[in-house]
C-alpha cells in the first residue's frame, strides 16, 4: 500500500468490518457494489465469488483460485 500511494495513485480499502473513516490516510469503504464502482484496479488476497463479476480489475496472487 505504501509504495502504490507512493506513486501519487489514489488507494481506497473495502473493509466491511472498520468502522473507522480512513485506514493509513485511505478512505474506507464499507459497500461492496459501491467499491466495486468507484475501484479501476482491486488487489486481492484472493479471488471470491462476490468479485468474480470485476475479474477483469482484480490482481491476485490466487492464480487458481484455490489459495
Amino acid at each position: 500500500m505504501k509504495r502504490i500511494k507512493a506513486k501519487g495513485i489514489e488507494v481506497i480499502v473495502y473493509e466491511p468490518a472498520l468502522h473507522e473513516a480512513e485506514f493509513f490516510h485511505s478512505k474506507v469503504i464499507t459497500d461492496l457494489t459501491q467499491f466495486k464502482q468507484l475501484s479501476d484496479v482491486i488487489v486481492a488476497n484472493r479471488i471470491t465469488d462476490d468479485i468474480r463479476d470485476v475479474a477483469d480489475k482484480v490482481y491476485s496472487r490466487d492464480l487458481f483460485g484455490k489459495d
